[in-house]
């Protein structure tokens, strides 16, 4: 599928199935029930993955905040 979504090269190998799986998974939904929007959502999720990956995010670790106090309701 990289050939017609050259953006899929900046998944990992793994990333590509499953991208792929759930565009095709996607488009038969979309379809058979006549709903195109849930193929086209699946696509701009994964592209803007692919985007965000090429980009460098996500590869700094998370700063998790350990001392956190509780905080009242408005």
């Amino acid at each position: 599928m990289s050939d017609r979504f050259p953006w899929m090269l900046a998944l990992s190998e793994a990333d590509r199935e499953a991208c792929s799986s759930e565009i095709v998974a996607a488009a038969r939904a979309s379809f058979a029930t006549n709903q195109h929007h849930l193929a086209v959502a699946a696509v701009t999720a994964w592209r803007e993955t692919a985007t965000a990956i090429a980009a460098g995010l996500g590869k700094e670790a998370i700063e998790w905040l350990d001392d956190t106090e509780p905080v009242e309701r408005p």
